[in-house]
Order: structure tokens, then sequence, then C-alpha cells
């Protein structure tokens, strides 16, 4: 009980601190805010209205499908709510970006075509609206990363945890694993699993994954090494409990300060990571939005196509800032010096 309460009160502490951080605060809305617009991108970037009424009638397009016959539209796999003509009392709702993330303006005469009133932030090579793809490469890349996050966090603690717990023969031959996986080429690995399997955002994460669970079983083995000879470990052993329960019930909750202080910049490395990999042809397959693969088309037209590098830059640049200062508020809060 007053373990708990003790806890209690340094947890309050943290939280206070962290609250007193303005930047990182600040940070955290804005990411919240972000991303709030790209998972419900479909509002705000689409080539559909989100909302109108056509012939007495009211529709939905955003959120339901309707075939291209109730409108009178003949042949066609697709309903074209552009080429709809609204008479009398029909109106329609149309998003803020009028253009979905894998639409083609054929309007414009070349591609990639600079930023106009119809495309605020031009075009790519194919013609697609560069602000629509933006807007939905922000899902992407945060549910890579966040993936890939989660994923390395529960093998790196469980395997960090048995080795630095279990030491002896296991902590060595778990210590020669990681020396083995750190020396394989990882570049190479993922060009040759690319060019026979399709990638996908699921075999992308598997195999970041796989590497990159070393270097948090470093952390939580440093902390179990640290914390395994405790009073309270060598009370619970006494008493009879199992291994895995003093692992998981009572060494790894007081083992997390540094996993929690490091996610932040793990969260931004691999958004990093998935952006490079796209940058090199490896990433998500086309024509998945992408901002590697925006910054991929500004390097093959870096002549003509200044909005192709600045724009996706400026989304990776601002995305990361945000996490490393939010890294940044989380590691000053949970600082034990400061308690």
């Amino acid at each position: 009980m007053i373990e708990r309460l003790l806890r209690s009160e340094i947890s309050k502490k943290q939280w206070r601190r962290f609250k007193s951080k303005k930047l990182g605060v600040v940070s955290v809305w804005i990411f919240l805010i972000i991303a709030f617009f790209s998972f419900t991108a479909e509002i705000w970037a689409n080539g559909k209205p989100i909302i109108m009424k056509y012939q007495g009638k009211i529709y939905t397009p955003v959120f339901k499908y309707y075939h291209p016959s109730e409108f009178g539209q003949e042949y066609v796999a697709q309903t074209d709510y552009r080429s709809l003509e609204l008479t009398g009392d029909d109106w329609a709702l149309w998003p803020l970006i009028r253009w979905g993330p894998y639409e083609r303006n054929d309007k414009v005469d070349f591609f990639p075509s600079p930023p106009t009133k119809e495309n605020l932030l031009g075009t790519d090579e194919s013609g697609r609206d560069v602000a629509a793809r933006l807007l939905y490469g922000f899902r992407y890349s945060i549910v890579f990363a966040f993936t890939v996050w989660i994923l390395v966090s529960i093998a790196g603690a469980v395997l960090g945890a048995f080795m630095g717990y279990m030491g002896g023969w296991t902590d060595l031959v778990g210590q020669r694993v990681i020396e083995v996986i750190e020396s394989l080429p990882y570049l190479m690995i993922l060009v040759t699993i690319a060019s026979i399997f399709r990638p996908s955002l699921l075999l992308l994460a598997v195999i970041v994954v796989f590497f990159g669970w070393v270097q948090t079983s470093i952390y939580f083995r440093a902390e179990f090494l640290k914390l395994r000879k405790r009073e309270y470990v060598e009370a619970a052993r006494a008493l009879g409990a199992s291994k895995a329960r003093i692992i998981f019930k009572h060494i790894l909750p007081n083992s997390l300060t540094p996993w929690i202080t490091m996610s932040p910049f793990l969260i931004a490395g691999y958004v990093a990571s998935l952006a490079a990999l796209d940058f090199l042809g490896y990433g998500l397959p086309p024509p998945t939005p992408s901002w590697g693969e925006l910054l991929n088309q500004a390097w093959k037209h870096f002549q003509i196509a200044w909005w192709l590098a600045v724009f996706p830059s400026l989304a990776l640049f601002l995305t990361l800032t945000l996490l490393n200062l939010i890294g940044e508020s989380v590691r000053d809060a949970l600082d034990p010096r400061k308690l």
C-alpha cells in the first residue's frame, strides 16, 4: 500500500512537471490535431461532396456509395460528381480539398503542375493532388510507426527481461544472438525481400521489428540486471513467487521509465524510416500516399517541381520536430534527479 501511494505521488509530480513544459504540451495538441484531420481525411480531402441535394433527394457520397445510374451517368464505373449540373434547389457541400489521394486532375496540361486554386500545393507526376496525398500520407506514417513501436516494445521487453533476470547462459546466448542480428546487412535483406514479395505495411513492419527489437531489449536487460537484486524482488522470491510473476509483476513496472522516455524518439525514427524506404522505392506499394514517394518524385523533377520537395519536407520536418519536442518534455518530466 505504501509503495502504491509513493508511486502515485511520484506519478502526480511527473505529470505536473510535464504540464509545466509548455512547448511539449503544445506539441502534443498540434500532433493530435494533425492526426485527427488525417484519420478523418475523407471528410477534408475527397472528390465527392460530403452532403448534397440533387433533384429533391439528399445524398452523402463521402459516407455511402451511389451507383452512377442514380445520377443519369451510364457506362461508367464511378460517379463523377463534378460533372453533375446543380439547378434550382440543388446544392452540394464539398470538402476543403476537392481531390482524393488517387484522383488525377485531367484539366492540367502537364504534370507535375505547380500550385493553383484547384490544387493548392500542386500535383505530382501523375496529376494527383499533393495536399491530399500529404494528408493521407500522415495516416500511413503514423500507423506504421506506432505498429512497429508496439511490436518492438513487446519483443524487446520480453526478451530483454528474460536475459537480464535469468543471467548466466540465457544472457550469454541472448547477447550472441543480438550480435548476429546487428551484423546482418539490413538494407540488402530488405531489398531482397522487397524484390521477392510485394511490399505492404505489415511486411515492412515485420522486417523493421526483426531488426529493431535489439536496442529496446538492451534497455530492458540493463534495467533487469539492476533491479533483480533489489529488496522487494528478494522478498517476492522468498515468498515463493514464480519467475514470471517476479518479472512481469514486480520488476517490469519499475523498469518502464527508460522505455517511456525513449518512445517518442523511437516513433520519430520509424516515421523517418518509412519515408526513407519509400524514397528508395522499397516502401509502400504505389499508389499508396507516401511522403517518401513524393520526395522521390522531387528528386526526379528537381529542376521544375520545387513544390514536390518543399511541402513533403515541411510535413516530415514538422512531424519529427513535434515528436522530438514531446520526447524531450517526457524525458525531463521523468528525470529521477528532479523528483
